[in-house]
């Protein structure tokens, strides 16, 4: 094997050129190594081990097809089979139609080139080579991206939508345990509970039905957003407050915790992005702010929809509590490290970070401020229109 790499390159990835002709493999370093990082092989064993030890991010392969051993459709489809990103090219001399037809069937081939290979056509077809690479090299990572955001919004949705199912079994368990058989004389169609405190098993009732209807907006979000992502049709653009009004109407309060929620609307806007996304955003926000709230003396959650004072004005939502605060040790921690302080009550740490993350997808942004003992703000940052 031989390398021959150019002054400053202006490709980062590598050819590599088989041919079993010391002298071909020579003229072709030569030529091309002023643009290319050139490594030549003698044989298709040699070649399959070059690749296969990684020294190199090689984009384009190029042989020859008449070689001992093994020739240079084997080589290509051994090539498509273990190292399937690298872009094949078929250098031969013999212009036979069956090899055209196999090279581009079966090995899948970008182009044949003839030999004695001339220059200028040689080169393009690197350029061309390399310049596919890349771009297919682009949508890989695209769609490894995406896949990685699908699991992470997935693996999300699934955390949001047990909590509530546990407690929606833990409310039809206690209700269940409550039931008393019918005793001899009992009327028919009647069937007894018992209660420690009047109303208890009514309140289990109503809880398990919120937690319900959350499960299900929570669904009926994300099969809206499947809907709209369907091909020709068009996606429905939601108003910052009427997202804020489905949380407020949707949203599985305890007890009391509604009264303390006030919206205000200091200057409406269109939201970018993903209703289900940024409604999950919007719950994962709420339901930090009303933990935090739990057993304070006038608890208040201010959701104020506006835009940004100063400079850029961007249109943002503020999630304003009067909550103990937050620590300084943790503040600088959240949105950037999975940081809990519910671990016993099934909290991962990963909301703040989920919510990080989809907002920076769109363009925008998330910033906590908080004074310990003072409440916290939360504020969502969307781009401009």
């Amino acid at each position: 094997m031989t390398e021959v790499a150019p002054p400053a390159s202006r490709h980062a990835v590598a050819v590599l050129f088989v041919d079993d002709d010391p002298v071909s493999r020579k003229i072709f370093a030569r030529m091309y190594a002023d643009e290319f990082t050139i490594v030549t092989a003698e044989s298709a064993a040699e070649a399959l081990d070059v690749l296969a030890a990684g020294a190199h991010e090689f984009a384009v392969l190029v042989t020859d097809y008449r070689m001992p051993e093994r020739d240079g459709m084997k080589l290509l489809r051994a090539v498509q089979r273990d190292h399937r990103h690298v872009i094949r090219l078929l250098a031969t001399a013999y212009a036979e139609k069956h090899v055209a037809i196999e090279a581009v069937n079966d090995a899948k081939v970008l182009r044949i080139l003839e030999k004695p290979l001339d220059p200028a056509q040689t080169r393009a077809a690197l350029h061309e080579a390399v310049a596919l690479y890349r771009a297919q090299s682009l949508e890989r990572a695209m769609n490894e991206r995406r896949a990685a955001a699908l699991r992470e919004t997935l693996g999300f949705l699934a955390h949001e939508l047990n909590t509530p199912l546990v407690t929606v079994r833990g409310s039809v368990a206690s209700i269940a345990s409550r039931y008393l058989p019918p005793k001899p004389g009992d009327p028919p169609g009647v069937a007894c509970f018992t209660e420690h405190e009047p109303g208890e098993l009514l309140a289990a009732l109503e809880r398990a039905e919120r937690r319900a209807l959350y499960c299900q907006s929570l669904v009926s979000t994300f099969v809206q957003s499947a809907r709209d992502a369907y091909p020709g049709a068009v996606p429905q653009q939601v108003a910052a407050s009427q997202l804020v009004e489905a949380l407020l109407d949707e949203f599985p309060f305890e007890r009391d915790e509604r009264a303390i929620v006030t919206r205000q609307v200091s200057k409406d806007f269109a939201l970018p992005g993903r209703r289900d996304l940024l409604y999950l955003v919007l719950c994962t926000l709420t339901k930090n702010a009303l933990i935090a709230l739990r057993g304070r003396h006038g608890p208040r959650l201010v959701i104020d929809i506006g835009e940004e004072p100063g400079g850029q004005r961007r249109p943002c939502i503020d999630f304003i509590d009067n909550g103990p605060g937050i620590p300084p040790d943790v503040l600088a921690k959240l949105t950037r490290e999975p940081v809990t302080t519910r671990a016993e009550q099934g909290g991962n740490g990963m909301g703040l970070m989920f919510c990080r993350r989809v907002m920076e997808s769109i363009g925008g942004g998330i910033e906590i401020q908080s004074t310990p003992g003072a409440g916290a703000t939360v504020t969502l940052y969307f781009k401009n229109s």
